[in-house]
């Protein structure tokens, strides 16, 4: 997967955060923090937590399949993750589609930005030419981050979503790495 590539930083708050692969006895920590993060209403694509035999049986997938996946680790508990599922078929293999959150106390902090540099830093060593990803027009923090390393907007789906009975756009964006990088 992302090989022994481990990150270490301070965020803004002065603690020591550690971005490092996943591994499979992170599963628990993981569902958890994904619980946390739907019952708050916050911009995740998801209903509801896996199981921890499906987490598990994703994570076994993702290194198998030599993607990212790895955990922005706080004081021993995850608070974040970052993936990058590159495309399956040959064709597509040159993308990845990126998708990534954190737990609310861990915001603006500066883990997002070294989530994302950590990401790009993969991409360009796994010889990945596009990264894809959506994001929610309502979050206007994460586009604006997105926006801030590059990507591009390549697309909107008007009133995709429904969060809070309230309709919102999902904005497709995709970064284009290039030889001369």
């Amino acid at each position: 997967m992302t090989g022994d590539m481990i990150e270490e930083f301070t965020a803004k708050n002065g603690e020591k955060v550690m971005l490092r692969p996943v591994r499979i006895e992170d599963a628990e920590q993981i569902i958890h923090a994904v619980a946390q993060i739907i019952k708050s209403g916050a911009y995740i694509q998801k209903e509801s937590a896996r199981s921890l035999a499906e987490e598990q049986r994703f994570i076994e997938n993702m290194i198998q399949l030599d993607n990212m996946y790895v955990a922005a680790v706080l004081n021993d508990e995850i608070v974040g993750i970052a993936r990058v599922i590159r495309g399956e078929l040959e064709m597509k293999r040159h993308t990845g589609l990126f998708r990534t959150w954190l737990v609310h106390s861990a915001q603006g902090n500066g883990i997002g930005s070294n989530i994302m540099n950590y990401t790009m830093k993969w991409c360009r060593t796994h010889q990945l030419h596009k990264l894809c990803l959506t994001v929610f027009a309502s979050n206007d923090l994460a586009h604006k981050l997105y926006e801030r390393y590059g990507f591009i907007e390549e697309g909107v789906q008007k009133e995709q979503v429904k969060i809070n009975e309230m309709y919102d756009d999902e904005i497709l964006m995709a970064y284009f790495f290039n030889k001369k990088e």
